[in-house]
């Protein structure tokens, strides 16, 4: 399968994975729903990469590597993502966090001494414009159901703020991560190193007995198997997918691609609500990948 294909189905996983999370992300708090996520996906990942022998391949200068990767995009990000989702819901925060494409093209821009101009900084303009219509006025006023899943829960701005750094931090994972992918390394093998480390990180959080990493309520079966399923769809395989294609693709062209989860999440959030969303919802979505396009393309 091109990388193309493998980025897209991991734009799709990450979409139907964003509404599971809203539930147990509320119900547990974003650090500790991301820390029993983390434990989960790290048995996961670390029991495909015995089966599969990908483990021979890990080297101590690839695993640091990733672990940095891991600490920065999943232990950051990720807590960064769900704290964002149980303030604004999993359409805006998508949006948010679907800027990761630019921070990506921003970041090869410097590492690699590109100017931005032309096509480029139109696009750059057009993916934070978009995403600032799709936050600002594409919210309606909807029953509870819907409310539950778009109302605001506390300050908008530190939304905002979380859903960017979230993006950042994916964006600097990626990057980071995007030398040892093109080696030898097995691509299992290396995501569970880097979920490893994000857990590592969370657990020591926890130990400390910071009150922010306590959970909010105690967890439950169905809280557990609900976490447990987004894992497995988001980081399981949607992250593995991510660094195949890193394998293969540019990091921008892969954030690209990623990056229509915000596309993606509309028709299943009307599917799951029963009640379509705004037309700035729909504008801003279009016109945040419209941008990334001409970022990525030009």
């Amino acid at each position: 399968m091109n990388y193309e294909w493998l980025a897209l189905a991991a734009a799709f996983l990450w979409a139907v994975s964003s509404l599971i999370s809203v539930t147990p992300s509320r119900h547990l708090g974003a650090f500790a729903y991301s820390r029993w996520r983390m434990a989960c996906v790290t048995v996961m990942l670390s029991s495909m990469a015995w089966l599969n022998g990908g483990w021979a391949s890990m080297q101590w200068d690839y695993a640091s590597v990733m672990m940095l990767s891991g600490v920065i995009g999943i232990f950051i990000g990720d807590t960064a993502l769900f704290a964002c989702f149980n303030r604004i819901g999993p359409r805006r925060g998508g949006l948010l966090f679907a800027c990761h494409a630019v921070f990506s093209a921003l970041l090869g821009m410097w590492l690699f001494g590109e100017i931005l101009q032309g096509w480029k900084l139109l696009g750059s303009i057009a993916v934070f414009a978009g995403v600032a219509v799709a936050i600002s006025f594409g919210q309606r006023r909807g029953n509870e159901r819907q409310q539950h899943w778009e109302g605001n829960h506390g300050s908008l701005a530190f939304a905002i703020l979380l859903g960017l750094t979230a993006a950042l931090c994916q964006s600097l994972g990626a990057i980071i991560a995007k030398p040892v992918m093109q080696t030898a390394i097995d691509p299992i093998a290396a995501s569970a190193v880097r979920m490893a480390s994000a857990f590592a990180a969370h657990s020591i959080l926890r130990l400390s007995g910071v009150q922010l990493a306590r959970p909010l309520q105690p967890i439950n079966l169905r809280i557990l198997l609900q976490v447990a399923l987004n894992g497995l769809l988001a980081m399981a395989v949607g992250m593995t997918l991510i660094l195949y294609a890193l394998r293969d693709g540019d990091v921008g062209m892969v954030a690209l691609l990623s990056s229509t989860s915000p596309i993606m999440i509309l028709p299943l959030l009307w599917l799951h609500t029963r009640q379509r969303p705004p037309a700035p919802a729909w504008l801003g979505a279009i016109i945040a990948v419209l941008g990334t396009m001409l970022i990525l393309t030009n």
